[in-house]
Parts: structure tokens; C-alpha cells; sequence
């Protein structure tokens, strides 16, 4: 009621200026005077007057002098007059805004409506304009319906304060926020709603549902769930297929959300031929093997996607980086088929002029720099400039890698490639502490450089305690010795065991030695590593010892030095080192003690792990592994500390650490000779942070046994879980937690159904 007289006495003073303004009989303006002026500066309404001194001032001036001035909105009243050849500009300024408060507002900051209003004008020190205050009330309103608070109420309240300004009081009763009661399809004949309803993000709700708020409406997401529903229809076969119309009911109370979804599917669509036409560059053959569309398949715009990238991306190896490849597709309504032709258009051969990196403050140019497998100066690959993205991300000293191919200005056939990063902290100073079900409480420390000064090469001193070992470990690792990525790794260390701690057979030893290792690539995914060793291990029985430690003991001696040859075989094509989501790992190392060791014996071991994107999101990993050990020369086994143990949260996990397999005289646990553990993971998205790389969550099953000397490898043996398990890497080190129920427990096992780590060392 008070914005209406507002208006109309506004409307009454113009009409009523003018009356007088019809009374001015022209003059030469001599000087302008101004009354009323208070915060705004002179200046400023000179600036906007337009009518000057020296002028001919008559009535057809009066109303745009008076229209002028208004518009800056500066001003709620402003009335012309004249005293001789002085004209006169009387102004009544509008109040400035003193401050603005808030109330009852808990799911949005004061400082960011705060924030959000100054971008439209109402701040504290800005003229107060009324019909402005009610244009931030229905913005307001609408920061709050993005938030699903439909029953939202604002209520402003203006306060005059002296030397003309006003304090706003806005309160806000934000409500109960709306969530979405039932979603409803119609028109869909061949698909299930449940199927749908798996398309979409918005839902009815479910467990997750407080941190990812999938059943708070959204406009928005709304829009996005249709374009996935028709994707959904168009990926299988529906070309037809339409979202027809929307209907969004919101009850009375504001409470509760409707959605009906209204669809036509129409028929499903094969596909009859695929066609390759164009400037194909390789030949016909080689590009239909790339394909993933064939003749007599489902339609489906996923798969001519998917097989329009795989075409673009082998021409894009020969250097035609920006071939345009399009699908037309011929529509046989009558047999209910598509024919597809694809056009391949080459363009260019393009060539890479210069490769620049980014945000490498610490990191040398050079470090990254021999990682590329793209060359400054030779045609563009796609291939290789991928694989030298996955080489930079390996590394394992930046959070994010980025590429991007401009192109040069004024040419056709050049691009720069620039890699942009953002690096980790690469110097660590650490002192911690973890815990362990089977260790117990560890102490460590370390000062560890991953990228020392920069330069890729990794310093380290450690220290680390728990019940069961303490170890001192000094290492350095040159992955690059030579320019054609020769790797030379040191280590001198020193530790103490108490098996009895492990769950183990009851003794203890000290150990302390040195290793030189090199590792030398012999392609791009296959390395090998050859090394030796040295150590010195004394044994030590307790009171409570099995009969097989004092043989050995007696056999053998308690103190005995050990020269070791090492080598191993790695193919490595996973994406990343921590958390990768696609690629294969296997490797196969042998360690021997030479003859002229006191004790001869060899250990070999084959380990293979294999990931695989399901669908969106998710991941199936395959993880197995073998080893076995014997004595050779005067020495008819394998020393029992050098045994393997199965059981825990690393190998068959729902057992205790450790316990699996052969047990002593004393009936504990000593390990055996033949080790073998498979685990089959489907890892899943994460609710609350689906792109995390530091979290992630599984569900498993894991089977293996420990075999002794005399006993032969049986399958019905085999151990065998199935559970949950979760890892974070957090800032306190690797946090792991298992959930797991053994299949098949037999008399003596010891059983473990929860199994966590925190702060200790991970088996990747």
C-alpha cells in the first residue's frame, strides 16, 4: 500500500512541477544553483543536468531537466524555481542503506547473501530504493527454491536512522525443505519404471540421501534427467523415443513433490550396414576393427559416439588431430532398420611446434619433460600424447594433470600442447601414530623428499614401531640414472621382529643390510629390475618356542649372513599408481640367496591384477597371486621366518592375520612355502564424492590358503570371504576398514569379521 502512494505522490509532484515549469518564461541561465544536497556531491548532479550555464532555459527544458535527474534514482523529489536569471534545483535525496542484517537464515551464510546482493545493487552504502528491496525479496526467494524450501517467507523491515539513512532487517523463516514423493512414467511400454528411475539422479529418496540430496527437486537436475531418460531410450535401439512433457506438482503444505513423466518409445531400430566413406587416411579394415557399432546390432548414439572417438583417434596417431568424422544414418521405418555412413574428413596433417607446462613452481621442466612420448617438432599423436599425460599423472607428484592443443594464430597445421598441473607437497616431514588389529599402536617418523629439489629423484629416512617390528630404513631413488630411464635405488636398514606379535609361531630376530637395485625399460610398459643384497639375521628362540625353532637353531646356527640376487619382470599399463580405474599390472620377481650365503635358498613370486570399467562408475577388479619358496644346496627348505602368511585385511580377508595354513608343534600359526590369494572387487561409486581419488568403497570376494613343504596344492583347501571394505588415503596416512564373513571356516580357523588399519602401510 505505501510502494502505491509512493508511486502516485511521485506521479502528482512531476504533473504538478510541470504546471509550474509552464510558468517559466525563458531566460538566459546566468548561474544554477543547488538546495538539498546532503551526501551526493554537486558534482554529480551537474554531471547529469542537462541544461548549462549561459544557456536559454523555457518550459520545454523543465521536464527533461526534471526526467534526467530522476533516472539516477539519487532521488525521491526534485522541484525547478527561478530568482531572477538563477535557476534553481531543489532535490530531496534518497537515504542510504546503513547496514543490512540478517535472521533465521541457517542454510545459506550471511556472507553469501550478502555477496549475492551487492551484485544487484543493495549493499550497505548504496542508495535505498524501495522497488529495489522487493526485486532482493524475490531473488532471495529463489536462492531458497533452488534449495528444494518452497515454504520459504522473507519479511523486510525498513528502519530510518538519522543523517538520512535506513537499516534493513531482513528475516527469514526458511521451512522444511520439500523433498520428492513419487516420480510416475507414463508411456512406457517396454521399460520398467525402476529401470528409468535408474537414469535419473532426482529420486524418491534412499540411504545416502542426507549427503547427496537426490530426493530435493531440482529444475535443473530435472532438465538433466530428461536429456539421460531420452539418451537412455536412444542408446537402445529407440530412435523414436521422446520425453513428450513434465508435470511438477508441489502440495499445499509445500512439503512434498510429484513429478509425471510423459513418454512415446516407439520401436526399436538395428542396425543393417556400416559404411566408411571419405579420405580414410588407414585402411577400411584397421578402422572397422576400431568400431564398436556392427551390422546387425542394437542402434544405439552411445556406440556411434564411442566409435566416431575411436576413429578420430587412430587418424588423429598419423597427425590428423581435428578429423571431422559425422554419421548419417538412413532410416528404414518399414523394416525398422538404420544403415549408417560414416564421413571421414581428414583436414590437415598437423605438427606440434612447442610442449609448455604449467604450474611445475617446484618441479623441473626436465622432469616433465622426459616423460613425453610426444615429440616438439613431429606430427601430433593422439596416442602419445595421452600416454604422456598417464606418465606425468604416475609420477605421483600432482594432484591434477590437464592438456590442452591450441592452435597457432595465423597457421592451419600447428598446435602447442600445453600440460598444466597442480603439484603435491613433495618434501614431508612426518611423525605419527596408526593402529593396527594385529600390530597395535605404531609409532613413525620420516623425513621423506618424493621429488627432491625438484628434480624427480626420492630421499628418505624412516622410522616406524609397532608390537610386532621396528625399522630404520634410509633409501634413495634415482628414477633416471640415464637419459634412457635407467633407475638405480639404495636402501640400508635396520629392524627388530617379534613373529609372536603376528600371530605367529613364538620368536624373534634382529636383521639389519643394504641393497643396490637398477631398473632398466625395456619398452614402454615392461620393466626389469636386477639388484643385490646383503643382510645379517640373528634368531632368537623364547621360552615358549615350537620345537621347530630350536631344530632349526640347532641345525643352523642363530646368526647368519645372506648375499642375495634379485630380479623382477613388470608390465604396467595402469592409469595411475594410487587408485587406478583401468589397466593391467602383472609382475613376476625371483630373489636368491647365493651358495656363499650361510643359508641357500629362493623365493619367486607372480603377482597380476587387472581393472575394467563395467559401466559408469564402475570398476571390476581382478587381483591374484603366487609365491613359492625352497632351499637348495645344504639347506632342504625354506627358513620358517621367510615363510608366507595368508589372512588379514592384505591377502583372505573375514581371518585373522596371519593364521592361515600350516601350524607349528606348539599349534600356531608358522606360515608355509606356497602362497596363493585371489580377490574379485567391484568397486563402487562413491555417494558422497564420486570423483574422489583419495576414497574409495568395494564389495569383494577373496579366496587363498598357505601350503607347507610336504603338503601338495589342494583347492578344497582354499579359504574363501566375501564382504565390504572401504580405504581412504587421508591425511593421517591409509585408513583401512574390511567388513568380511568367511564362506567356508573350518575347525581351528580363527575368524576376524571386522579388520581395520589406520596410519600403516597399504598392499597396493
Amino acid at each position: 500500500m505505501f510502494n502505491l502512494k509512493h508511486r502516485w505522490f511521485i506521479i502528482l509532484s512531476l504533473v504538478l512541477l510541470h504546471t509550474k515549469a509552464l510558468a517559466f518564461e525563458a531566460f538566459v541561465i546566468k548561474d544554477i544553483r543547488l538546495e538539498g544536497l546532503r551526501r551526493i556531491s554537486a558534482g554529480t548532479v551537474f554531471n547529469y543536468l542537462p541544461v548549462t550555464v549561459g544557456e536559454r532555459f523555457s518550459v520545454d527544458n523543465a521536464k527533461p531537466a526534471i526526467s534526467a535527474l530522476f533516472k539516477t534514482g539519487l532521488f525521491k523529489d526534485i522541484r525547478l524555481a527561478r530568482e531572477g536569471n538563477v535557476l534553481i534545483v531543489r532535490v530531496n535525496e534518497r537515504p542510504a542503506i546503513s547496514k543490512i542484517t540478517f535472521s533465521g537464515n541457517e542454510d545459506l551464510e550471511t556472507e553469501e547473501l550478502t555477496r549475492a546482493l551487492k551484485e544487484i545493487g543493495f549493499a550497505k552504502g548504496e542508495v535505498f530504493n524501495r522497488s529495489l528491496l522487493e526485486k532482493v525479496e524475490l531473488h532471495l526467494q529463489h536462492q531458497y527454491f533452488t534449495l528444494s524450501k518452497y515454504a520459504v517467507r522473507i519479511k523486510s523491515t525498513v528502519t530510518p536512522l538519522s543523517r538520512n539513512r535506513v537499516a534493513i532487517q531482513i528475516d527469514i523463516t526458511e521451512g522444511v525443505m520439500a523433498q520428492i514423493k513419487r516420480i510416475n512414467f507414463v508411456g512406457n511400454n517396454t521399460v520398467s519404471d525402476e529401470d528409468l528411475l535408474d537414469e535419473m539422479k532426482l529420486s524418491t529418496g534412499g540411504w545416502f540421501s542426507s549427503l547427496t540430496n537426490d530426493n530435493q527437486y531440482s529444475s535443473l537436475q530435472l532438465s538433466a534427467d530428461e536429456e539421460a531418460l531420452r539418451s537412455y531410450y536412444l542408446d537402445r535401439g529407440y530412435i523414436n523415443a521422446n520425453v513428450d512433457s513434465i508435470q511438477v506438482s508441489i502440495t499445499p503444505d509445500k512439503k512434498e513433490v510429484y513429478i509425471t513423466i510423459n513418454l512415446t518409445e516407439g520401436d526399436k531400430y538395428t542396425v543393417s550396414d556400416v559404411k566408411l566413406v571419405g579420405n580414410l587416411i588407414v585402411s577400411e579394415a584397421e578402422l572397422f576393427n576400431k568400431m564398436t557399432l556392427k551390422p546387425g546390432s542394437v542402434y544405439s548414439r552411445k556406440e556411434i559416439s564411442k566409435s566416431r572417438e575411436a576413429i578420430a583417434e587412430r587418424i588423429g596417431d598419423d597427425g590428423y588431430y581435428f578429423a571431422n568424422i559425422n554419421a548419417v544414418p538412413e532410416i528404414d521405418s518399414k523394416n525398422k532398420t538404420v544403415a549408417l555412413s560414416f564421413f571421414v574428413d581428414p583436414g590437415k596433417q598437423i605438427y606440434v611446434r612447442r610442449i609448455n607446462f604449467f604450474g611445475n613452481s617446484k618441479t623441473r621442466d626436465e622432469v616433465l619433460r622426459r616423460e613425453m612420448r610426444q615429440m616438439e617438432g613431429g606430427q601430433i599423436s593422439t596416442k602419445d600424447i595421452k600416454r604422456s599425460t598417464t606418465r606425468l599423472e604416475r609420477l605421483n607428484y600432482f594432484e591434477q594433470v590437464t592438456v590442452e592443443t591450441p592452435r597457432l594464430p595465423n597457421t592451419l597445421d600447428q598446435v602447442d600442447v600445453d600440460y598444466t598441473v597442480v603439484e603435491r607437497p613433495s618434501g614431508n616431514l612426518l611423525a605419527g601414530i596408526g593402529y593396527s588389529q594385529t600390530g597395535g599402536i605404531l609409532f613413525n617418523a620420516s623425513v621423506v623428499q618424493e621429488n627432491f629439489l625438484g628434480s624427480g629423484k626420492q630421499v628418505g629416512l624412516r622410522f616406524n614401531n609397532d608390537q610386532i617390528r621396528t625399522d630404520y630404513r634410509f633409501s634413495y631413488l634415482n628414477p633416471y640414472t640415464t637419459i634412457d630411464g635407467v633407475s638405480r635405488r639404495f636402501d640400508l636398514f635396520y629392524s627388530t621382529i617379534d613373529a609372536t606379535q603376528a600371530n605367529l609361531s613364538r620368536y624373534t630376530y634382529d636383521k639389519y643390510g643394504t641393497g643396490l637395485n637398477y631398473g632398466l625399460p625395456i619398452s614402454e610398459f615392461n620393466h626389469i629390475n636386477i639388484g643385490g643384497a646383503f643382510d645379517n639375521i640373528k634368531l632368537n628362540s623364547t621360552a615358549s618356542s615350537a620345537q621347530e625353532v630350536f631344530d632349526f637353531i640347532d641345525a643352523n646356527g642363530n646368526s647368519y649372513n645372506s648375499y642375495y640376487l634379485n630380479t623382477s619382470w613388470r608390465h604396467d599399463t595402469r592409469n595411475r599408481v594410487f587408485f587406478p580405474d583401468r589397466g593391467t599390472l602383472q609382475s613376476f620377481g625371483a630373489k636368491v640367496a647365493l651358495p656363499i650365503s650361510d643359508l641357500s635358498y629362493y623365493k619367486i613370486t607372480y603377482r597380476h591384477q587387472w581393472l575394467y570399467p563395467i559401466i559408469t562408475d564402475y570398476i571390476f577388479l581382478l587381483k591374484g597371486q603366487v609365491a613359492f619358496g625352497d632351499g637348495y644346496g645344504n639347506n632342504d627348505d625354506l627358513p620358517f621366518f621367510e615363510n608366507y602368511t595368508a589372512g588379514g585385511p592384505h591377502t583372505v580377508r573375514g581371518f585373522r592375520q596371519n593364521t592361515l595354513g600350516p601350524l607349528d608343534s606348539m599349534r600356531r600359526p608358522l606360515g608355509g612355502n606356497l602362497k596363493v590369494v585371489g580377490n574379485a572387487e567391484v568397486i563402487l561409486p562413491v555417494p558422497f564424492a564420486k570423483k574422489s581419488r583419495s576414497f574409495r568403497i568395494s564389495t569383494f570376494v577373496d579366496a587363498g590358503n598357505v601350503y607347507g613343504a610336504n603338503e601338495k596344492f589342494d583347492t578344497s583347501e582354499l579359504r574363501y570371504s566375501a564382504g565390504l571394505s572401504a580405504i581412504w588415503l587421508s591425511p593421517l596416512g591409509v585408513l583401512s576398514f574390511s567388513l568380511a564373513k568367511p564362506l567356508n571356516k573350518r575347525d581351528g580357523d580363527q575368524q576376524e569379521i571386522f579388520q581395520f588399519t589406520i596410519g600403516t602401510t597399504f598392499n597396493w
